[in-house]
C-alpha cells in the first residue's frame, strides 16, 4: 500500500510561529522590517518565537550551517511550536540539508513550514523525503504589510485547513512592479494577467485550460541545485505518492534570463522530474530578461508541446507579490483562461 501525504494540524490564532533563518539572517538595517512583521502577526493572534541568532548575517548566511540546521530542527521537533516561518530566503540553504536528522523528522508529527525563495529548497526536500506537506507562500517579513492584500492574506486560510479539507484561491487583480523596502508594504500597481498555453502550443487569447494532480515545486534555481543529490528523490515521490493523479509542478525564478530558465527546465526534464506531469504553473519571473530574441514564453511553449501538457505562466507565485500559498503534496485542480485562474487544493 502506497504511503499518503501527512498534513500538519491547522495553524490557528493562538498558535506559536517560530521565526528562524535556515538561509539568510536579518541585517541591522532590516530589523525594523522583522519587528513590524512580528507586531502584525501578533495582531492577527499568533505568538511569535524568535530564533536565537536571527538578527545576524555574515557572508550571505545567518550563521554556520550546523547552527542553522540545529535551530530549524529543534523548532520542527518542538511540540510547543505550531509552525516555522523564515524571515525570507537567501542563498545557501542547501548547506543544512546533510545536517538534518531526516529519520527523526519523518517520524515526528508534521507542522507547517511556510516561505518561498531559498526556503523552498527545504520545503521541497522535506516533503519529498518525509511525505509531510509544506506551504510555499509568504515569508514572515512580508507580513509587515498592513493590511494584507486579498491573495496574500489567504495564507492563513490555507494553513488553517485540516487534513481532508479543501481550499480555493483565485488570481490577483494587481501585482507589484518593483520592490521598495522603504515603503510600508506591497505596492500593487500593475494589472495581473495569467497567460495560458495549450498542450498544442496554442497561446492565442489565453485559451481556457484545466488540469490537476499532486502539487510540487518551488524556486527553479534553488531546486535544480539539488539534482543528483539525496535531497531530491523526485522519482520515488512520483511513484509512491502521485499514482494515477500525476503531478502538477509550480515554479518561479529570480535573476534568471530566458536562456537560463530554458536550460534548467531541460535539465529537470532529462532527469525525469516531469514524469507523469499533468501541467505546469510558472510564476512572474523577477529580475528577468530575454536571451536575445528568446523569451520565457518561447521556452514554456516548447515544453508544453514536448511534454504534452498545459502551462499557465505569469501566475501569482514567488518573488513578484502577491502570491498564492501552494501546498507541496496537496491534490490540486487548476482552471485558467482569459487572463485569470483558480487553484483548488484538497488535503488528502
Amino acid at each position: 500500500m502506497n504511503p499518503t501525504i501527512r498534513y500538519p494540524a491547522p495553524l490557528l490564532p493562538g498558535g506559536v510561529i517560530a521565526v528562524t533563518a535556515p538561509s539568510s539572517g536579518i541585517r541591522p538595517e532590516h530589523i525594523c522590517l522583522f519587528e513590524q512583521a512580528a507586531e502584525h502577526a501578533q495582531e492577527l493572534g499568533f505568538i511569535v518565537q524568535e530564533g536565537a541568532v536571527l538578527r545576524s548575517q555574515v557572508k550571505l548566511a545567518l550563521a554556520p550551517a550546523a547552527e542553522r540546521a540545529a535551530e530549524l530542527q529543534a523548532f520542527l521537533l518542538d511540540d510547543a511550536v505550531d509552525a516555522v516561518m523564515p524571515p525570507w530566503g537567501g542563498e545557501f540553504l542547501m548547506e543544512i540539508l546533510p545536517l538534518m536528522d531526516w529519520e527523526r523528522l519523518r517520524k515526528a508529527p508534521p507542522k507547517w513550514m511556510i516561505g518561498y525563495s531559498d526556503t523552498s529548497t527545504f520545503l521541497f526536500a522535506y516533503t519529498l523525503i518525509t511525505g509531510c506537506a509544506t506551504a510555499h507562500g509568504t515569508n514572515f517579513v512580508d507580513l509587515r504589510t498592513r493590511p494584507l492584500d486579498d491573495v496574500t492574506a489567504r495564507w492563513m486560510d490555507v494553513v488553517g485547513t485540516a487534513a481532508g479539507g479543501t481550499v480555493t484561491q483565485t488570481s490577483s487583480a494587481m501585482h507589484q512592479s518593483a520592490w521598495d523596502l522603504s515603503k510600508p508594504g506591497f505596492i500593487l500597481d500593475t494589472p495581473t494577467r495569467w497567460r495560458t498555453i495549450a498542450p498544442s502550443g496554442d497561446s492565442g487569447d489565453d485559451p481556457a485550460i484545466s488540469f490537476g494532480g499532486r502539487l510540487i515545486g518551488g524556486c527553479l534555481e534553488t531546486l535544480t541545485t539539488l539534482i543528483g543529490t539525496p535531497y531530491a528523490p523526485v522519482s520515488p515521490f512520483i511513484r509512491d505518492y502521485c499514482g494515477e493523479e500525476g503531478t502538477v509542478w509550480f515554479l518561479e525564478s529570480s535573476q534568471r534570463n530566458a536562456g537560463d530558465i530554458h536550460r534548467q527546465l531541460w535539465q529537470m526534464r532529462e532527469c525525469g522530474w516531469f514524469q507523469n506531469c499533468r501541467g505546469l504553473l510558472y510564476g512572474r519571473p523577477a529580475g528577468y530578461a530575454p536571451a536575445q530574441d528568446f523569451e520565457l514564453a518561447d521556452s514554456l511553449a516548447q515544453f508544453a508541446v514536448e511534454l504534452g501538457i498545459p502551462v499557465v505562466y505569469n501566475t501569482d507565485i514567488g518573488h513578484v507579490p502577491p502570491q498564492l500559498t501552494l501546498v507541496n503534496g496537496a491534490l490540486v485542480a487548476i482552471t485558467a483562461g482569459g487572463g485569470s485562474g483558480t487553484v483548488s487544493m484538497s488535503f488528502r
